[in-house]
Parts: structure tokens; C-alpha cells; sequence
């Protein structure tokens, strides 16, 4: 597992092809969705230390089942609770009820997944070894590509992440509405 700024950069790296997808608004919007759901899953740590013979890190809550699951009860839930908010907030690209469920589940499910990405990569010799394809492939799988802890790394990423996206955002953004803030 990376740290937290890590796993929110592989958020970004996953969420860049929203800038692509849509105006800069609802881009905006999918990046700090994706960004915010990549560090989730480790909320597992804090679990295991109520719920010690229950739930152990990189358990069920760091698999592709779990994170489509709860994907889609969690877009459910927002598409319906705050559907108005969430259309005011995005203006331009307007949604029916599908779509903006369709809009939330693919940023909660490409930030979920990017955490998997990033725990597969990272210090699998340290830590409970992550089975991200269970119940379907029982086995651990990772790569000890970096040290869970690499500050450096972790920092480094992230600052070229976000370098990335406002690069990519001018160039995707039409000119004249660069610097609107309304």
C-alpha cells in the first residue's frame, strides 16, 4: 500500500481521461470524486482496530467485488439524495437519472480501483498481502515496485499528477472559460 497522498495520485492518474469526457465543471467534479474515493478503502485500518477478528487491512474491503458493490449503492444513493445539488454543481453537462448514477459510480469505481492498482504495487512484503480478485482468484497478487512509505515517491507523484490535470484542464477547457469562477 502506498500512503494516502499516493493513493490520491493514482486517483488523478485514473481520473485524467475525464477532461476528455466533459466541460470543465463536471470534469472538476469526476477528478475530486475518483480523487476523494481512492483513499477510502483504507478505512479497513481503522475498522480492524474495532472489529479485530472480523475485519483485517487489505481484506474484502480491497477487492474489485466489494469496490463495484459498494460503487453503485453509494452512486445510488447520491444520484438520488442530492440529484438537484449535484445538477446545479455541474450546469452544462446535464444528466438524466442514469446518466448521473452512470456519472458517480464510474468516479467512485475509478478511484476504488485505482487504490487496488496502487496496494498491488506497493510493499506486499510488509503488510497483509492484498487479494484483490477474491472470491473469484483466492491468491495474493501484487508487484514490490515501492516502498509503501517513500515519502519522495508518494510526493513526487502527486505534485506531477497535479501538474498533469491543470495542464491538461487549459488545454481541454475552451478559452473563454479558463478563468470563469462562478
Amino acid at each position: 500500500m502506498v500512503d494516502n497522498l499516493g493513493h490520491a495520485a493514482f486517483g488523478l492518474l485514473f481520473a485524467l481521461p475525464a477532461w476528455f469526457l466533459w466541460e470543465a465543471r463536471t470534469s472538476i467534479a469526476f477528478v475530486g470524486l475518483a480523487t476523494i474515493a481512492a483513499v477510502v478503502p483504507d478505512v479497513d485500518l481503522f475498522l480492524a482496530q474495532l472489529f479485530p477478528a472480523e475485519i483485517h487491512h487489505h481484506g474484502v474491503v480491497h477487492t474489485v467485488l466489494f469496490i463495484t458493490i459498494s460503487s453503485a449503492i453509494l452512486a445510488g444513493v447520491l444520484a438520488v439524495v442530492f440529484d438537484d445539488q449535484i445538477e446545479s454543481l455541474l450546469r452544462n453537462d446535464r444528466f438524466d437519472s442514469a446518466g448521473l448514477f452512470g456519472f458517480l459510480f464510474g468516479a467512485l469505481l475509478v478511484g476504488g480501483l485505482s487504490h487496488l492498482v496502487a496496494d498491488m504495487l506497493s510493499a506486499p512484503d510488509i503488510s497483509t498481502p492484498i487479494e484483490p480478485f477474491w472470491p473469484f482468484f483466492d491468491k495474493p497478487w501484487s508487484v514490490d515496485l515501492v516502498w509503501y512509505d517513500a515519502m519522495w515517491v508518494n510526493l513526487g507523484f502527486f505534485s506531477v499528477m497535479v501538474v498533469t490535470h491543470l495542464v491538461v484542464s487549459y488545454f481541454t477547457t475552451s478559452p473563454k472559460q479558463r478563468l470563469i469562477t462562478r
